[in-house]
């Protein structure tokens, strides 16, 4: 079991708020600018090709990084890297809200900035997961997943709105200072005050290539870990048509008026808004590995029944359930590997898990896809939604197996 040093410390709870804080601030400014981005670069070129580009420089630079992220979550002060990687990106918006304000406004700097972006993701999500068991003890972690995940869903429905009314009132330079600003509060003026000790190292550090290596062997030989990743990485390639084609398929199928797309998102958010906080009320889960099993299974059976589905009232219904379920997956996935991994280890698990989850979901778009401008969406949905129930039953019975082999040694 990893240590945790938040159990007998007199503040955690505060040390808590603190860091729920500091995250949920840094995420809000992220996803107002992030929708400004994206409705910015829609509104003045209407490209796809452009909108891909965005999505390739908002994505790709987290995957190589996140492995040096990882290493240096597991050598250094995760507090520091957290800090650091906010204040790059708060420094970098602001350079960008100067040069826009100066008449700069060349699509090309919003690529260099969301490069920026992504590359601080890399290096601040692996320390993050992996600072939450130093502050708070082991048996709060569900519920203050549980509450995070609320705070994400909660930010997640107002930043559309939000970025919407920044760009259409003031212009995208604002949401640049908006973003700045929230990401040096979140790493100077909240973050900086809770106290986390450095992680304990041995004498002889080892170079960062043989601490990845040691990180992706300890995962491989771990047989509850590495079923997780396994099975992490084929569920996120099944569950990307439902996560990036089904607007497509409102517009083809309901109709394409703005009020569809935005009733689709918000169910959605409001759904993992509720998870979340039943999640933060119970407080526990007794089993995992079924957690996780019974959320892949439930999601393949929505997205089936969303591919069948003629009414769009059922459908928001179907998609608000989905999104209830997601509080569930993301919890017991987060807390199960922090209840497993070696406090000096976990930042590089932690990256590898990322990683897997960054990777997979695209590859899953270069295939779907394509795909979706010839074969109906709601077909792709009726497959990948069986595939993905059946792979949730496999991991039950697989990821069982080794849970009890861990809990015989």
């Amino acid at each position: 079991m990893p240590e945790n040093n938040a159990s007998c410390h007199p503040s955690w709870k505060k040390s808590a708020a603190l860091f729920l804080a500091s995250q949920n601030l840094s995420l809000f400014g992220s996803s107002v600018t992030g929708f400004a981005i994206i409705w910015h670069v829609t509104l003045k070129t209407s490209s796809g090709t452009w909108m891909m580009l965005i999505i390739l420089f908002s994505m790709l630079p987290q995957v190589p990084v996140s492995l040096w992220g990882g290493v240096w979550a597991d050598r250094y002060n995760r507090k520091h890297l957290i800090m650091a990687s906010d204040g790059s990106v708060a420094a970098a918006t602001l350079i960008l809200f100067i040069l826009h304000l100066a008449g700069h406004d060349h699509l090309g700097l919003l690529l260099a900035v969301s490069g920026v972006r992504s590359l601080g993701a890399g290096v601040q999500m692996p320390a993050v997961s992996a600072m939450i068991p130093q502050v708070v003890p082991e048996n709060q972690l569900t519920r203050f997943s549980g509450i995070n995940q609320s705070l994400n869903a909660a930010s997640q429905f107002l930043a559309p709105a939000i970025g919407g009314v920044v760009l259409g009132t003031v212009g995208i330079a604002w949401a640049f200072l908006l973003d700045g600003v929230t990401a040096a509060a979140a790493a100077i003026l909240i973050l900086r005050g809770i106290p986390v000790s450095p992680v304990s190292l041995s004498e002889k550090q080892a170079s960062a290539w043989t601490e990845m290596k040691e990180g992706a062997l300890f995962s491989w030989h771990h047989p509850l870990l590495k079923a997780l990743i396994l099975f992490y990485g084929v569920s996120f390639f099944l569950i990307s048509p439902a996560a990036f084609l089904t607007p497509v398929m409102i517009a083809r199928s309901f109709g394409d008026d703005v009020w569809r797309l935005t009733a689709n998102e918000l169910v959605w958010t409001a759904g993992s808004l509720i998870g979340g906080a039943y999640i933060a009320w119970k407080g526990a889960f007794h089993n995992k590995v079924r957690v996780i099993a019974l959320s892949l299974a439930g999601f393949g059976i929505l997205f089936l029944l969303l591919g069948v589905c003629r009414s769009f009232g059922v459908y928001l219904v179907l998609m608000g359930v989905a999104g209830l379920i997601l509080p569930f997956l993301t919890t017991a996935e987060t807390v199960l590997i922090q209840e497993q991994v070696p406090m000096g280890v976990m930042g590089r698990v932690f990256s590898i898990v990322q990683m897997t989850g960054l990777v997979a979901m695209p590859a899953g778009m270069l295939v779907f896809g394509p795909m979706a401008d010839h074969v109906p969406i709601e077909l792709i949905l009726v497959v990948t939604g069986w595939m993905l129930a059946g792979t949730g039953l496999l991991f039950l019975k697989i990821g069982g197996r080794a849970l009890e082999s861990l809990a015989d040694e």
